[in-house]
């Protein structure tokens, strides 16, 4: 058997499994996540230090990080929210987010920034990252969904020494664990997943 093919097989069933399970949690169960998730996030030297976040809107089963983005509003924290990029393929822009934003659905029908004419930050510039997921391993592995968005947008971090400051956790509910993900060489390492049961280090 073809050992890329057998991979490559291997990532889609485990998306379709994942994004089966966190969608089948109920209304309840999501509201108690994302609360566990923002307990998780809150004792993270690196949310505490951070004044740039990058975050996302939850769709699809997601974890839900608003409560997240709330607190960040009221410590006085600049949020911003991925965009697709206008003209290079998959790649993310990233815009401010404030309660004033207005907000349109995307051609995956996610929510962002509907004015891209307001100033944006670089990838680079981000103390913060916190980034959604499909599935995850306790080292710190991430599965996202596929299009690469992500690990092309802060490719960077593969090249400059210590990702020039910029942090990165994923984002996720514990039943999205794993007990080992094979990593693939473009994928961008990460320091850790938050969950909403515990912070898992890759250190």
């Amino acid at each position: 058997m073809n050992q890329s093919v057998s991979t490559a097989d291997y990532r889609q069933n485990l998306r379709r499994e994942m994004r089966r399970k966190r969608r089948g949690l109920s209304e309840q169960q999501h509201k108690q996540a994302s609360q566990g998730l923002l307990r998780t996030i809150c004792r993270l030297p690196a949310f505490k230090k951070s004044k740039n976040v990058a975050i996302y809107l939850a769709s699809d089963g997601e974890i839900d990080a608003k409560p997240i983005i709330d607190l960040c509003w009221s410590l006085g924290k600049n949020c911003y929210l991925p965009i697709l990029h206008p003209v290079k393929h998959n790649r993310l822009w990233f815009m401010p987010y404030t309660r004033r934003t207005r907000l349109h659905n995307n051609k995956y029908k996610i929510l962002e920034p509907a004015e891209v004419k307001q100033p944006r930050r670089p990838a680079w510039a981000m103390d913060l990252v916190l980034l959604p997921l499909v599935a995850f391993d306790p080292q710190g592995g991430r599965l996202g969904m596929g299009g690469g968005y992500y690990d092309r947008t802060f490719s960077f971090k593969q090249k400059w020494r210590q990702g020039g400051g910029t942090k990165m956790i994923g984002l996720a509910h514990d039943l999205q664990k794993v007990e080992k993900l094979e990593i693939a060489s473009w994928d961008i390492p990460l320091e850790g997943i938050a969950s909403d049961k515990a912070f898992y280090s890759s250190k």
